[in-house]
């Protein structure tokens, strides 16, 4: 039988996708692609474009990057894993056809946001029977959800920042009603944002309830479900977790934003922002950050990677957890990577680190039964 000792693992990176966060993702894919090891790896490029068209070809990510596309050939991975592997599809006037590309070993998503990082490409990967990074679709979908994964932290006792959910078409049914309660639940400022997205995409905060109006159809842009969420006088803290069943949790970092918030600006265009690696907070804080890390990194069912995000509040001291990111941003600038560093764990080896990650958790996996036998 063959073994990877054998021969290159094969892996697929893919990037891209249809999300608010396409952008982003190409810059993390750029620097995922450029640290794996081409002595160890023969890498195929996947990419997904803002339609939800896959491509491969020569060059995806650049054309992605100057949205030429014209030159890519149209992809396909099938939710059949009697049909392993990645196909070209091809149409001809006898219909659609599909050709073998590349039988993949592992799949590693640099996508963010929506079809990437909610649990719908890992459920497609589930079904195809392919190794891939980072967490299963509980994981994934929890980690997403703003809402749903604020109430499964208080249901684990780790603490929150108050907050409500409304939906989409509740704006026009009983705007009034919400933004009481809203108003009832904290005092301003309040922060808006679309449940299912990151890179602060959609994100307003709100300061009296014109703000918090306009901050709601903004969120309402991007997401069917928006949170609505106390603000606080916060330093905005970051823990890195690497592992499967028994995870570790990195220093803990700190966010020095170059705005008033850690906005998509802040975080990507004006090249402002600080990152404080370790952060300058108190050893009883480290202690506390890591360990509600590595909890909500469990009560998910998250396994491979996660950067999770905390709120200190300055004015007392108390810790709580925004929200976790299960595939987080791995940019040259990107905490999760930094953080990992700053612990003896460079670049290159974490993304080794996190394939090998990939390939344990479908072994194990690969021991569940699927058939009933009385």
């Amino acid at each position: 039988m063959e073994s990877f000792t054998d021969r290159k693992l094969r892996v697929g990176v893919i990037f891209g996708g249809r999300s608010g966060e396409h952008e982003i993702s190409l810059l993390s894919a750029r620097s995922v692609l450029g640290v794996l090891d081409p002595q160890r790896y023969e890498v195929t490029q996947i990419g997904i474009t803002p339609a939800g068209t896959w491509v491969i070809g020569k060059n995806v990510l650049e054309a992605l990057e100057k949205r030429h596309i014209s030159q890519l050939s149209m992809a396909a991975l099938l939710p059949d894993p009697t049909w392993h592997g990645l196909y070209i599809v091809r149409k001809t006037k006898r219909g659609t056809q599909l050709k073998l590309l590349a039988d993949l070993d592992v799949i590693f998503p640099v996508l963010h946001g929506t079809f990437g990082e909610d649990g719908t490409l890992q459920g497609l990967l589930d079904m195809a029977g392919v190794a891939y990074v980072g967490a299963g679709v509980v994981g994934s979908a929890v980690g997403m959800d703003k809402g749903v994964f604020t109430q499964v932290m208080q249901a684990n006792n780790i603490p929150t920042m108050e907050t409500m959910v409304v939906l989409r078409c509740e704006l026009s049914e009983r705007l009034g009603m919400i933004l009481s309660a809203a108003e009832e639940m904290t005092a301003y400022p309040m922060f808006t944002k679309p449940a299912n997205l990151g890179s602060s995409v959609g994100v307003t905060k709100c300061r009296n309830r014109s703000d918090l109006l306009e901050g709601l159809v903004e969120a309402a842009r991007y997401d069917r479900r928006i949170l609505i969420q106390r603000g606080l006088n916060a330093r905005e803290i970051e823990v890195s977790v690497l592992g499967n069943n028994s995870p570790q949790a990195s220093v803990p970092g700190e966010v020095v934003p170059s705005r008033e918030f850690y906005s998509y600006e802040a975080k990507y265009i004006d090249n402002a922002s600080q990152l404080l690696i370790p952060a300058p907070i108190p050893e009883a804080t480290t202690a506390l950050a890591q360990q509600l890390a590595v909890k909500a990194f469990k009560a998910i069912d998250c396994q491979g990677m996660a950067r999770v995000d905390f709120l200190l509040d300055r004015d007392n001291g108390e810790l709580y957890l925004n929200e976790l990111n299960t595939i987080p941003g791995f940019t040259s600038i990107s905490m999760y990577p930094k953080l990992w560093e700053a612990c003896g764990l460079p670049y290159p080896r974490l993304v080794d680190r996190l394939i090998e990650l990939a390939l344990e958790r479908q072994a194990d996996i690969q021991k569940t039964e699927r058939h009933y036998v009385r």
